[in-house]
């Protein structure tokens, strides 16, 4: 966001350093590895018996671990984040124009498709049948980590690349949160979900008054999420139900849209400590013991595989047959040839994945060498999309990369 107050306090510069897109991968980097090390060495129990230590009232059904506490509740604001900046992007952004988001949105859902069926197919052909439920688990690309490697390895390319990588990054978000919503929610209280849904009204309603007051909009949140949580569905959907509900555009005769205010304010606490809390409980998965009996596992493959190649290929394959089959086109300066690194990004599942590893395998011998797949897919596009933005960037271009008759008009670099 622009005409924000420049200060120069220790604290401004911690926060301006966060609001980088390449401080929160390497945060997400930092917490996951202090985990994995730690979940490893012979203070391992340690790890795990913090990670299980069980906070919160029971009378409100709210006595979770810690562990669930970062799935559940504090996972909740980055999903609010991204629900404000998915609002901004379809009211005055990359998704406000279908012929503009068409593509990266068809991309979105082939990158989805592909790693499910890659998963599904490894699992069922190893006769693992009770690994099915996990098959949404490569679905994911996490978007700080993916634009985050855009950013470092990607300058010299144009600016519409990272347009469409976000834009395809939260298109396969809003679906991954709707098929937690739908396929991993056990039980289900009518009663309580009205309820949330009455307080994310209400949100709604005082989100759009002429002055924000924080403190009721903290209140209706929390009310909004323990009703949620209490309905059996995912409580993090809450938080992006809330996130829709901010003006994408400026009212009351402000200067700037509040979409924009509230993303800049929670960006540093979203990328800066919920997401590294997240990584932190999440990516602790001990391997020592297991030996190589781990990396076996038909989880492991079929997580990692369908990261790695069911994204790269499902993204590619989709988005060249809708330019060469429909009249639609690549948006400006992107030509096929980009989709190449993209399609490697997106293979960084990490967070929602180990999200839906979480809900599909809790408490089971599977959820270890699952999420060891995770990390070691996402891993792999790292390196592999990191090269691949290096080639890219070294590559001449011509004037019209998507090949539309149209000279490329925005060539800014990243």
């Amino acid at each position: 966001m622009t005409n924000q107050p420049v200060t120069h306090s220790p604290f401004s510069r911690v926060t301006n350093w966060v609001r980088k897109e390449t401080s929160g991968g390497i945060l997400l980097i930092i917490a996951a590895g202090i985990a994995l090390i730690w979940a490893n060495t012979p203070w391992r129990d340690s790890y795990h018996a913090l990670s299980q230590t069980v906070v919160g009232p029971a009378s409100l059904h709210l006595d979770l671990t810690l562990a669930t506490w970062a799935a559940d509740g504090v996972l909740a604001i980055f999903f609010f984040v991204v629900g404000v900046e998915l609002k901004r992007e379809l009211v005055v952004g990359s998704l406000s124009s279908p012929r503009e988001a068409a593509v990266p949105m068809i991309a979105a859902v082939g990158g989805m498709t592909l790693p499910a069926v890659i998963f599904v197919s490894i699992v069922a052909l190893s006769g693992d049948t009770s690994s099915l439920v996990g098959w949404a688990i490569p679905t994911a690309t996490d978007i700080a980590f993916a634009v985050g490697v855009l950013a470092v390895f990607g300058r010299g390319l144009p600016r519409a690349l990272r347009t469409f990588l976000l834009t395809l990054a939260v298109v396969d978000d809003l679906l991954a949160i709707v098929i937690i919503a739908i396929f991993y929610t056990e039980q289900l209280n009518f009663a309580a979900l009205a309820v949330s849904l009455l307080f994310i009204a209400a949100f709604a309603a005082v989100v759009r008054a002429r002055k924000v007051h924080v403190l009721p909009l903290i209140l209706l949140a929390i009310c909004a999420w323990f009703f949620m949580h209490e309905s059996g569905v995912h409580a993090t959907v809450a938080g992006v139900a809330m996130g829709l509900t901010v003006p994408a555009r400026p009212i009351h005769l402000e200067n700037s849209d509040r979409s924009a205010r509230f993303s800049y304010a929670l960006d540093p606490l979203s990328s800066g400590i919920v997401l590294p809390i997240f990584a932190f409980f999440a990516a602790g998965v001990t391997i020592v013991g297991f030996g190589t009996e781990i990396f076996t596992q038909p989880v492991f493959f079929a997580a990692a595989t369908a990261l790695v190649v069911g994204k790269f290929f499902g993204i590619l394959l989709t988005t060249t047959a809708t330019v060469k089959l429909t009249p639609l086109r690549l948006p400006d300066a992107i030509g096929l040839r980009d989709l190449i690194p993209i399609g490697f990004l997106t293979g960084m599942g990490f967070t929602v994945s180990l999200l839906i590893t979480e809900l599909s395998f809790g408490g089971t011998d599977h959820m270890a060498p699952t999420k060891v797949g995770v990390l070691v897919g996402t891993l792999i596009a790292a390196i592999l999309g990191a090269v691949a933005l290096r080639r890219a960037a070294k590559k001449p271009r011509t004037s019209d990369m998507n090949l539309d008759g149209i000279l490329d008009k925005d060539t800014r670099p990243i």
